[in-house]
């Protein structure tokens, strides 16, 4: 009995090829979004708001409270623009919000829970500290519009 050599293929070739035949590639690439996630909404939003799953283009996304909810609306076709700038593709067509309880991270204060933290505070002024720690300027200054029309309105 003859033995047959097979030519030796790189595991890395072998995986991408399995990748495209099975049309995975775009499915594994969408689930960098939790990954960037903190990086692109910034610290103050990652502890109140967290990618739950994507299905279909639309990401889903849990949040702390309603009025997160409410802030974030405003931004959602800002946030899937980042994303997907920084994903280097168009993994997310829409965001969807749902308020829950958000699982706790290392990134959290002890001394303050995630629900507690506001963008706004109660006198209406614009919490600055807030502001700075978003890195994105354009989603700071998305936020920053959003809430000064927060406190005018509450005034």
């Amino acid at each position: 009995m003859a033995k047959t050599d097979y030519p030796i293929e790189r595991l890395g070739d072998v995986l991408d090829q399995s990748l495209k035949r099975l049309d995975l590639a775009n499915q594994l690439g969408a689930y960098g979004i939790w990954n960037i996630w903190h990086d692109v909404v910034g610290r103050p939003v990652a502890l109140n708001a967290q990618p739950e799953k994507i299905r279909n283009g639309t990401l889903f996304v849990k949040v702390s409270s309603p009025v997160w909810m409410q802030q974030l609306q405003f931004m959602k076709d800002l946030l899937a623009e980042k994303i997907n700038e920084r994903l280097r593709a168009n993994v997310v067509k829409s965001i969807f919000f749902v308020v829950g309880t958000l699982p706790k991270t290392d990134a959290e204060p002890e001394e303050e829970p995630a629900s507690a933290k506001r963008p706004a505070d109660n006198d209406g002024k614009i919490d600055e500290p807030f502001l700075e720690s978003i890195q994105d300027p354009e989603v700071r200054r998305a936020f920053k519009k959003l809430l000064r029309g927060y406190a005018r309105r509450k005034k």
